[in-house]
């Protein structure tokens, strides 16, 4: 698994810098994209990351108009609401739904914060739709180069 960690990692940084000067939009962070594609198959995991991010980038978005935060000081913001969220959701493990029980995992400890500050810079929609889209990306170059079977 590490060495396909570390694969998908460096594709994600190739993929995010491509992304990044072509089309001058950035996949949530240069690491992201990598640690996504791994998940692909895990839907629930990849949402769960997302709303985590999203709610991280409104309450920044919300505190900012009480107080002054900018620079360094939201990016750790962002980072640090991202990792509480993610932890505290990480520690509720699962719920159970209609007799059904959903795993609540998310991607990483920083990657929620991440994404959030990306869509706090470019905007909710670009960051997403080119996560999601240099995600698949390195999710089939990985299995063009490891095999399926490996990459699943």
């Amino acid at each position: 698994m590490d060495n396909i960690l570390t694969l998908s990692i460096g594709l994600g940084l190739v993929v995010s810098l491509l992304f990044s000067e072509i089309l001058g939009i950035a996949a949530g962070g240069m690491v992201v994209p990598g640690y996504i594609a791994l998940f692909i198959n895990h839907p629930a995991t990849i949402a769960i990351t997302m709303i985590i991010s999203l709610v991280t980038y409104f309450i920044v978005h919300s505190l900012s108009s009480i107080i002054i935060i900018y620079g360094k000081r939201r990016t750790v913001l962002m980072i640090l609401v991202g990792f509480m969220l993610g932890w505290l959701v990480k520690s509720v493990d699962s719920i159970s739904l209609g007799g059904n029980s959903i795993e609540l995992t998310v991607v990483g400890y920083i990657i929620p914060g991440l994404i959030a500050i990306w869509m706090d810079r470019q905007g909710i929609l670009e960051t997403i739709t080119a996560l999601i889209t240099s995600s698949i990306i390195v999710r089939l170059i990985l299995i063009l180069i490891v095999g399926r079977e490996y990459a699943l």
